[in-house]
C-alpha cells in the first residue's frame, strides 16, 4: 500500500476521533513533514483539509437523514461549539447546518466524497543517485504557494527570469526551484532563484534564502514539466517507503537539465529531495 493509501486509510478509519497530522503520520510510519508533502503531491489537497472535508461531508449526510442534536453531531466532527461548526459548514457548502436538516438532502452541496489513491507507481522512475549536498546561498524569488494552487508557478517562473539579469556573483547560472516549510495546511513556499557565491545586496522584491548541506536522493524527470507532480508522487508516496527512506524536513530543490527549454517545457529537470538521517 502506498503512503497516501495508509494514510486515508487511517483518516476513514479514524474520522469519528481526534486526529493531527502528526497522528496520521505516525500511523503511516513516516514525518509530519514527508506526509504533507506526499498527500499533497498525490492528492492534491492538504491532508487535514481532507480531514475537515470529510468531516463536514459526513455531517451533511446526517443532517439529511434528520439528526437532531447540532452540537452533538459538531463535538463529533471536531469542532468545540455550534458556532464554530456552522461557520465551517457554512463556508464549505454554502449554507447552514440547519438548512441542510430542513431539506432533507445533500443534493444541491458540494459533499467530498473518499478518494482512493492509486497503487500504482505513477511515473517511472530512474534508480537516483545519492548526493551529500554542500551549503548553498540562494537569490530568488519567494511567494506562498499551496498544493491546490501551485498550477501558479510557471506565471512566478516568468516573474522571477525578468529579474534574473539583475542578480550578481551568480556561482551557477542554472536556476533553481526550491520548496520549503511546507505545513500542516499544505502551504508551501517556493523559489525561484540561482546560487551565488556572495550576497551584497538583494535586487528589488527578492530575498535571500541559505540551504544548509544536507543528503539528497537526486531523481530525473525527463518529461514535460507540467506533469512534474506525478514524479514527486512516485518518489514520496513509493520510492522513500519501499526503500525504508523518509524525506527530510529540509528544502527540496529542482535544478533544469543543460538540455532544458523554458519555451516548451521539455529537456528535463532533476528533482533534489532531502533525507532523513
Amino acid at each position: 500500500m502506498s503512503l497516501t493509501g495508509k494514510a486515508l486509510w487511517t483518516i476513514e478509519r479514524n474520522l469519528d476521533q481526534p486526529l493531527t497530522l502528526g497522528d496520521i503520520a505516525e500511523a503511516s510510519g513516516c514525518s509530519k513533514h514527508h506526509l504533507a508533502h506526499a498527500f499533497g503531491a498525490a492528492a492534491g489537497l492538504a491532508v487535514m483539509e481532507y480531514v475537515r472535508g470529510r468531516r463536514l461531508s459526513e455531517a451533511a449526510k446526517r443532517l439529511a437523514a434528520g439528526t437532531p442534536d447540532i452540537l452533538g453531531l459538531a463535538v463529533d466532527s471536531g469542532y468545540g461549539s455550534h458556532e464554530a461548526f456552522t461557520r465551517a459548514f457554512r463556508a464549505r457548502f454554502g449554507v447552514t447546518p440547519e438548512t441542510v436538516r430542513t431539506r432533507r438532502s445533500i443534493e444541491e452541496i458540494p459533499i467530498m466524497a473518499a478518494i482512493r489513491a492509486p497503487e500504482g507507481g505513477g511515473a517511472r522512475l530512474e534508480e537516483p543517485r545519492i548526493v551529500e549536498g554542500k551549503p548553498m546561498t540562494i537569490v530568488g524569488l519567494s511567494e506562498p504557494q499551496s498544493f491546490a494552487t501551485n498550477h501558479t508557478i510557471p506565471a512566478q517562473w516568468q516573474r522571477f527570469m525578468a529579474l534574473y539579469g539583475e542578480i550578481p556573483d551568480k556561482a551557477d547560472p542554472v536556476p533553481i526551484g526550491i520548496c520549503t516549510d511546507v505545513d500542516e495546511e499544505g502551504n508551501f513556499n517556493y523559489v525561484c532563484g540561482v546560487e551565488v557565491t556572495r550576497v551584497s545586496e538583494a535586487p528589488r522584491g527578492m530575498s535571500v534564502l541559505r540551504v544548509p548541506a544536507q543528503t539528497y536522493a537526486v531523481f530525473i524527470h525527463r518529461d514535460h514539466v507540467s506533469t512534474i507532480g506525478a514524479t514527486y508522487s512516485a518518489i514520496l508516496d513509493h520510492w522513500l517507503p519501499e526503500h525504508g527512506k523518509t524525506a527530510g524536513n529540509g528544502a527540496s530543490l529542482e535544478r533544469h537539465l543543460a538540455g532544458f527549454d523554458p519555451r516548451t517545457g521539455l529537456g528535463g529537470i532533476e528533482i533534489w529531495m532531502p533525507l532523513k538521517n
